[in-house]
């Protein structure tokens, strides 16, 4: 959980509403593209959807009922130079998977990826796939599961990445496209990994204000994906761990402990460019605008850490539990004096100034999964790390951690994946990938 470098003093710029007149949507020919947030109202028995001469009507609504503004209800632009998810504001929910590519064949392969594109276009806008989860013909399943049908878009926001599995050579023509940056992530000390719930072909990260919202995304793309891809794992988030918002408070994680504080605000473009983007001078010309995820289950021995004392917990982090203040300090976001924290405290060994400036931006969520089978709660963070370069951004905090950290002693990672996140999709014609495969 490594800490992030200094935020500034910036203030999130306001979230765009997406307005969309005519959305490209999954292909079917003469169907409708229905608005889950206008279907709310559509409930009633008897309530008859009217179809205009020569064409199905499209209806489109700007927010449902209950809408809260940019908190909950609107909608994060999809296009764009980068992919959303990664320097937005951090959303409440996440639902992550990894999936694994069952096709060999490249065509099929950019054939989902296209089609994924299209779907996230539409859920991302607070719409539903195709005609919808009751549109169509009675003898066919419907375009869309209906889960999310009279939710609003919640701040959803779909990112995707590619694993070093997708390169292999003899699979689909990509392993001269390998970017150096994407490495095998080394065996750490500690580490505990479980190969079930580590690796992949292919992520996406689903974050949103309303699980449902987030839940639904993955569902769609794993179902428009059947036969071609399979889950591999994946992972229910809640409570952001850190912030992109460097105006918001700072969020707490399972150990009671405010996390994130110093991570790169989501408005810093410089601070982005340098530790976040990838340039196009990086060695892979198609990542240009794209960077690099390392995702980690971290499983927390809550157990053992609820009956620590006081002072011990905030010596392991070396930051006082009530504001958050550092070791000496009296306010979260002092600049912290490393030498006044304990040599294994897990602030003084994460932070820049002593990684040589290593720094990565932070998404992570708490997790709770049921038992362990012996009476403790399978609990914890997952953690999501967004790098220009994993060799210079995870790996030498990481190496730090895992050696030396006081947290070690209730904390083991369990689960790791890595993967590099192309750029953003331009428009209405740009797809997930095209960079790598067109």
């Amino acid at each position: 959980m490594p800490e992030e470098p200094e935020q500034h003093d910036q203030h999130e710029q306001p979230e765009q509403v997406e307005r969309t007149e005519q959305v490209a949507r999954v292909p079917k020919a003469g169907r409708s593209a229905f608005s889950r947030r206008a279907v709310l109202g559509w409930g009633g028995a008897g309530l008859a959807l009217g179809a205009a001469a020569g064409g199905a009507v499209a209806v489109l609504s700007g927010a449902s009922d209950g809408d809260s503004g940019a908190g909950t209800g609107s909608a994060v632009p999809f296009h764009g130079e980068h992919q959303a998810g990664i320097a937005s504001a951090v959303q409440d929910r996440l639902h992550f998977a990894a999936f694994d590519v069952r096709t060999e064949d490249r065509a099929e392969l950019v054939r989902l990826l296209k089609d994924w594109t299209a779907a996230a276009r539409l859920m991302t806008a607070g719409l539903p796939v195709g005609e919808g989860g009751f549109g169509g013909l009675p003898e066919a399943p419907p375009d869309d599961t209906g889960e999310a049908l009279g939710l609003s878009a919640s701040r959803l926001t779909l990112t995707i990445g590619f694993g070093p599995g997708l390169f292999a050579r003899d699979r689909f023509g990509l392993e001269a496209e390998r970017p150096e940056a994407l490495v095998d992530l080394e065996a750490f000390p500690g580490d505990n990994l479980d190969a079930a719930r580590s690796g992949g072909d292919l992520c996406v990260q689903a974050c949103a204000d309303d699980p449902q919202v987030a839940v639904h995304a993955i569902r769609q793309l794993a179902r428009i994906g059947f036969g071609k891809v399979a889950v591999r794992w994946s992972q229910l988030g809640f409570g952001k761990t850190s912030s992109t918002t460097p105006d918001a408070q700072t969020p707490r994680n399972m150990m009671g402990f405010k996390d994130g504080t110093r991570n790169v605000s989501g408005t810093d473009s410089a601070a982005l460019d340098k530790h976040v983007w990838a340039g196009p001078d990086d060695g892979s010309a198609w990542m240009a605008g794209g960077s690099y995820l390392v995702a980690r289950r971290i499983r927390m021995h809550i157990e053992t850490w609820d009956r620590a004392s006081l002072q011990e917990q905030e010596d392991v982090f070396g930051r006082d539990k009530g504001k958050g203040a550092p070791v000496g300090k009296s306010e979260e976001r002092d600049e912290p004096f490393l030498k006044a924290m304990k040599p294994d405290a897990h602030v003084r060994l994460a932070h820049p100034d002593s990684n040589g400036g290593a720094t990565i931006l932070r998404r992570g969520y708490s997790f709770t999964d049921g038992t362990d089978g012996l009476g403790r709660l399978d609990a914890g963070l997952f953690f999501l790390a967004y790098q220009r370069d994993v060799r210079k951004g995870f790996i030498p905090i990481q190496r730090a951690l895992a050696r030396h950290d006081a947290l070690n002693e209730y904390i083991q990672h369990v689960g790791s994946a890595v993967f590099a996140v192309p750029p953003g999709v331009r428009d209405k014609d740009d797809w997930w990938g095209r960079t790598l495969l067109s």
